[in-house]
């Protein structure tokens, strides 16, 4: 039994937006799975294999990035990059989700082949984690000729997501339809590129097509990089009932169209964040934080309620053990605080102006991953590891 205990929590986020904020000081996690939360005068934390000393920072869900096209390992050949996902952890970010391994170099697109690679690409993320991060991948790219069978294949094969519908050969409504439905039948999520072309052999997506498509995410909302008309963008924060997901390389504009659409709407629960990298804007290691940043300090949203966008929605729309400090969930946690020489009052306030936090540590499972950021701003204060 491995005992994980993070006392003296200064403030703790909790990842649900009907409660974002949560009156305790203290998390234990038992074999990587938290175990109990309260204070710590009142809890057993002697006896623990690793401690962690909070000083009096803010915890919060480790944050999970919604869209990422990863290839292989830790490098990805879009941007010629090594350690991206590396980079990304000292972001905060302890999971990533793949919207479809797209970039890898002469991808099959012949029905045996995409299903090869996406059952391969699932395995090595599930047997590789690279600095400890949890990578959800494997997620093919939809093409004529797919047949129910196919997504039964895949599904017993352990993949659990399908790339962007739109990248492939498939381009209308009807047919994306009929192939999500089968994909949803054996339990597999499915994503939808919504706007204007990213790549070459990608194309337009309307609200129409995503609308009658119907699937589970509707990728990146303001656009990668374009977004639809404003018209467009409403009519699906209106009529989906699907996560309305809002990326950093996409259009900044039509990101805060999106968040006062869905707060006027009462859709906020529906709004969870991805980063669209590496694309051809590059890797955004800092984009999750940067996007609870823009969407707080200009969409008019508490900063604790915006950290939910980049965990707990998340983590609840993609069904995950993690994005929630609750007991039973996954021990992935962000510790950060306000970065030195930044205003406002506090943490909260600071990045309600606009503001990054200071990432001093990141735990997964339990297990301490990183330590003081190297790509946030220096924070006021660390955590560390007493024992």
């Amino acid at each position: 039994m491995e005992k994980t205990v993070i006392k003296n929590i200064g403030l703790l986020l909790s990842g649900r937006i009907e409660e974002p904020i949560l009156d305790a000081d203290c998390i234990i996690a038992i074999d990587g799975k938290i175990s109990e939360i309260g204070r710590g005068a009142e809890m057993d934390i002697d006896q623990a294999d690793t401690m962690v000393d909070a000083n009096g920072v803010t915890l919060a869900p480790g944050l999970i990035d919604s869209h990422i096209h990863p290839v292989v390992g830790d490098y990805t050949p879009r941007q010629q990059q090594l350690h991206w996902i590396d980079s990304t952890l000292h972001g905060g970010v302890t999971t990533l989700i793949s919207a479809g391994e797209v970039h890898m170099p002469g991808r099959p697109k012949d029905i045996v082949g995409l299903k090869a690679m996406a059952i391969a690409a699932q395995r090595w993320y599930e047997n590789f984690r690279p600095s400890g991060m949890k990578v959800h991948a494997g997620a093919p790219v939809i093409e004529h000729g797919m047949v129910e069978e196919d997504f039964k294949e895949l599904a017993n094969a352990g993949v659990k997501l399908l790339g962007e519908v739109g990248l492939g050969t498939v381009k209308d409504g009807k047919t994306a339809q009929q192939m999500v439905s089968w994909a949803r039948k054996y339990g597999i999520q499915s994503t939808i590129h919504t706007g204007g072309p990213s790549i070459p052999g990608s194309g337009l997506i309307d609200a129409d097509m995503v609308l009658e498509t119907g699937t589970d995410v509707v990728g990146h909302i303001n656009g990668g990089h374009s977004a639809l008309p404003d018209d467009q963008i409403i009519c699906l924060c209106e009529n989906c009932t699907a996560a309305l997901e809002i990326v950093h390389n996409g259009n900044e504009r039509a990101a805060l169209l999106t968040l006062n659409t869905a707060r006027e709407l009462g859709k906020l629960d529906q709004v969870i964040l991805g980063t669209d990298g590496p694309a051809g804007s590059g890797v955004q290691p800092l984009g999750i934080m940067r996007m609870v940043a823009m969407l707080s300090s200009l969409g008019n949203v508490k900063a604790e309620t915006a950290f939910c966008f980049a965990n707990g929605n998340t983590g609840r729309r993609r069904e995950l053990d993690t994005g929630l400090i609750e007991v039973g969930k996954a021990a992935d946690f962000v510790l950060m605080d306000q970065a030195q020489h930044a205003p406002g009052k506090n943490i909260l306030e600071s990045i309600e102006l606009g503001n990054l936090p200071g990432v001093g540590m990141t735990i997964i499972d339990g297990k301490v991953t990183s330590g003081r950021s190297r790509n946030t701003p220096p924070a006021n204060r660390l955590p560390e590891v007493v024992g």
